[in-house]
């Protein structure tokens, strides 16, 4: 009942948020506080209890409810390694993301910090969902106040960047649908069984061409949310729209859906035709790297710019994800790890520094080390862990992705390793011109920051409060850790990783599959 019942207090907990505030002005961010805090408690106290020696054989908690049994639909809740660890993620991230912008929504407190539970509690229902109906339920669950959470609390663009984020998400998530009843009415037509069920679709003899185009529904759905080239248009404008907080929880833990659907879903599903497809994913894996580097670099609007460094990050999880051996998905979930957080903490960062100097543009920035200390100490702290830096849990990362998937695609690797020399570059610019150097003028006419203004003086900008100090250090501390002891975090997955592997055929036989209609392209021949 552990699952469900984070469900329900993420979920009650934001309708209570939204209607306490209407009581108490002030309220609802208490109440979404101690929300968050008491799931993470009740999670780890659970998991704290479950016997170590059972931690590797199958899930380690499970609920299943009768749902729509006529059409074989359950509330199907599951949890192993890797659905632990994201949940874990997604409840750190919403504290953290509560702490950091605790003073920065004024308006409709109450309606927003509703859906900031809402988002968080269709998060953890994907994480946890094994019915393949209820897992698009909570699909939709979490994008639905994502998109109010951009389309109200947003900056100037914000209206065209939710439709935008809308289009593209409902659009992907349309294809996955159709892939989901097709694959049921499949197994249907096989079985005379009609199930909505993980390990019963597992099974399921699939002729290999349909196989091949039920997996790109599958894929098309998860690497838009991912996001990778060339599916990621609508990933700039949300994060640079969305309201820090929004920010924060795309970055963390909406694109992190999309390699998890990947790696429960796609690969285990469809195993060779996956496999046959691999050779693609990789190529647009290695382009997203570059790519987004390369985008990221030519940005002077500082949240654009950590955007586009998400696309280059998640195009390492692409790559090692279709790599298919352990050492590059290890690789790839530890990146999910490490961008979530450093890419959170910077979203954080920009956050704090528009709130102080209401601009974005590195060109109006400038010589901030003196006045803001402490904030440019972390800034440049989470600059270098972005880039790769040793010691750090991005280094453990990638360069695990690197060493997993060169000996599957050597090009590829080697294309994706040119990208890391491009995150050195944006990293390093966005510190010197932000950071460093001169003041600039923050707008015509007015005063350089911390420098008197004509006509008067300008007061200096407020540094880091404790409360913000204190979070962004939690999460450098994190960082370091996965950085020089990842291993823990690699043993809790790994499980669940062998599965997502044990039925890939080799490389060879997948391309045969595909042009022989005798084996099965979906289960098990």
């Amino acid at each position: 009942m552990i699952l469900a019942l984070l469900i329900v207090l993420l979920a009650a907990g934001g309708m209570i948020a939204g209607l306490c505030e209407r009581v108490r002005k002030g309220s609802a961010r208490w109440l979404a506080l101690a929300i968050l805090v008491a799931a993470s408690l009740l999670l780890l106290g659970e998991v704290s209890a479950f016997p170590a020696s059972d931690s590797g054989a199958g899930w380690w908690y499970e609920l299943s409810l009768p749902w729509i049994p006529r059409f074989g639909i359950h509330f199907h809740l599951a949890m192993d390694g890797l659905s632990f660890s994201l949940l874990l993620l997604t409840l750190a991230m919403g504290i953290f993301g509560l702490l950091v912008t605790w003073n920065q929504v004024s308006d409709r407190r109450g309606f927003f910090y509703a859906n900031y539970l809402w988002v968080l509690a269709g998060i953890t229902g994907v994480f946890t969902a094994v019915d393949l109906f209820l897992f698009f339920f909570f699909w939709e669950v979490m994008l639905i106040p994502m998109l109010l959470l951009i389309a109200i609390w947003g900056y100037e663009g914000r209206t065209a960047a939710a439709i935008k984020f809308f289009i593209f998400t409902q659009a992907s998530s349309l294809l996955m649908l159709v892939s989901i009843i097709a694959l049921v009415f499949i197994h249907f037509r096989t079985t005379g069984e009609v199930t909505f069920g993980y390990q019963a679709l597992l099974s399921t003899r699939i002729d290999p061409e349909t196989a091949y185009w039920l997996m790109l529904g599958f894929f098309l759905a998860f690497t838009v949310k991912l996001p990778s080239i060339p599916f990621h248009p609508w990933l700039p404008d949300a994060h640079t729209q969305a309201p820090t907080a929004g920010s924060i929880l795309l970055a963390a833990v909406l694109l992190k859906t999309g390699a998890y659907g990947l790696m429960r879903f796609t690969l285990p599903l469809f195993p060779e035709a996956s496999q046959a497809f691999a050779p693609v994913a990789m190529t647009l894996g290695a382009i997203s790297v570059v790519y987004g580097a390369v985008l990221a670099f030519a940005q002077s609007d500082m949240k654009r710019l950590v955007a586009y460094s998400s696309i280059s990050h998640m195009g390492f999880v692409l790559l090692g994800v279709y790599a298919f051996n352990a050492i590059a998905m290890q690789g790839a979930v530890v990146q999910l790890f490490a961008h979530g957080l450093s890419t959170a903490a910077l979203f954080a960062l920009v956050g704090a520094l528009q709130h102080r100097l209401h601009t974005r543009d590195m060109n109006r920035m400038g010589g901030l080390w003196e006045p803001l200390p402490k904030l440019s100490a972390f800034v440049l702290f989470f600059a270098v862990a972005s880039l790769g830096l040793p010691g750090l849990g991005n280094f453990v990362a990638e360069f695990l992705v690197l060493l997993g998937s060169f000996g599957r695609s050597a090009p590829q690797a080697i294309i994706a390793a040119l990208g890391m020399i491009g995150a050195a570059l944006y990293a390093l610019v966005m510190v010197q011109r932000s950071l460093f150097g001169p003041p600039s003028p923050r707008q015509e006419g007015s005063a350089h920051v911390g420098s008197p203004a004509a006509g008067g003086a300008s007061a200096p900008p407020v540094d880091l409060s404790a409360r913000e100090w204190l979070a962004l250090l939690a999460l450098a501390l994190a960082l370091l850790f996965i950085g020089l002891r990842p291993q823990p975090l690699m043993d809790s997955v790994a499980p669940a990783l062998e599965k997502a592997l044990a039925d890939l055929p080799p490389a060879e036989a997948a391309v045969s599959a595909r042009q022989s209609p005798g084996l099965g392209g979906g289960g098990k021949p």
